[in-house]
């Protein structure tokens, strides 16, 4: 078995070999692009900019964690402010594809922008194997288009350098030990961000309550595990789903979306099988969403769906 120090080792050499001119990366403060970014920098140095793209999209104090990890590791970032452009695009859009298809050419858009600023010649990215795996080509059928796989536009005009391609989480997760890197033990977060727990149309305020129900998940489960009632899942989080029913807060009758908890264990996201999160904890998560969002959310559910056949996230 390859170690981490020699996949580090071979991805610095490649990218030295690969890279002969300015670089640009977007840096999401996820551990893929984090450890692709480290290694860039590591190779190039000052041919690398960094650029976070904060897309509306993100979770709860998001751009402050990202702004400050990647702050930590030494990498020259900047930050670029897009809510409303992300926004304007999706408006309307309900189709998962479509939406994952609009978030990467955005995404590219962007960074052609940046690239002109700097007059970046490459693109660096944290693509790994699952990415590619599930958006499909050749023989394989598209599960779901990763933004920075299948949601690419065809005239992107950057040479892209993926030094993870052949990388599955469990090595990138081991690298990033390796490499120091702080967020090392993040939980897996999707490119195309809450687009992609919110089903149905993106509205800025429909994407704020799934911001505000995927804190409270993830801070019931953290809480939880650190006091010993149960096991940190591998990833966990809430979706947004557009179905109404009735509730009553009060005396009063109101007409809430659903939340649907997700919880998982896995190894490398290609399969997954749903957590075993103890009733308590469901329901204290259950009565904090509901009295948080209220009149917005009246229902929460738990997803007790293996992948396969369900994906880890809903869209």
């Amino acid at each position: 078995m390859i170690s981490a120090a020699d996949l580090i080792d071979e991805a610095i050499s490649n990218l030295k070999e690969s890279i002969d001119d300015v670089a640009i990366i977007a840096c999401s403060g996820g551990i893929d692009s984090s450890v692709a970014a480290t290694l860039a920098n590591r190779a190039v140095g000052g041919l690398l900019h960094c650029v976070y793209v904060d897309t509306g999209l993100m979770r709860k104090n998001e751009t402050e964690d990202v702004q400050r990890v990647l702050s930590e590791l030494g990498l020259n970032l900047t930050t670029v402010h897009a809510a409303d452009r992300y926004f304007e695009a999706l408006k309307g859009v309900t189709d998962p594809e479509t939406k994952r298809k609009i978030i990467g050419e955005l995404f590219i858009r962007i960074f052609e922008d940046e690239q002109k600023k700097v007059g970046a010649k490459y693109l660096v990215q944290g693509t790994i194997a699952p990415d590619w795996i599930e958006s499909g080509g050749g023989v394989r059928d598209v599960i779901k288009s990763h933004h920075n796989v299948g949601g690419l536009p065809d005239d992107v005009n950057l040479d892209i350098v993926e030094p993870l391609r052949d990388c599955y989480k469990d090595e990138v997760r081991e690298m990033a030990r390796e490499l120091g890197i702080p967020s090392s033990e993040r939980q897996p977060f999707p490119g195309p961000g809450l687009a992609v727990r919110v089903l149905g149309e993106l509205t800025p305020e429909r994407v704020e309550v799934c911001r505000e129900a995927c804190a409270i998940v993830e801070e019931e489960l953290e809480a939880a595990a650190s006091e010993g009632k149960m096991e940190l899942p591998w990833q966990y989080f809430a979706a947004l789903l557009p179905v109404r029913s009735v509730g009553v807060h009060g005396d009063v009758r109101v007409h809430g979306e659903t939340v649907v908890i997700r919880a998982v264990a896995s190894f490398d996201g290609m399969s997954a099988r749903y957590s075993l999160i103890p009733h308590e904890i469901l329901e204290k998560i259950s009565i904090r969403v509901t009295n948080t969002l209220k009149g917005d959310v009246n229902r929460v559910v738990y997803d007790v769906t293996h992948k396969p056949p369900g994906t880890i996230e809903w869209e």
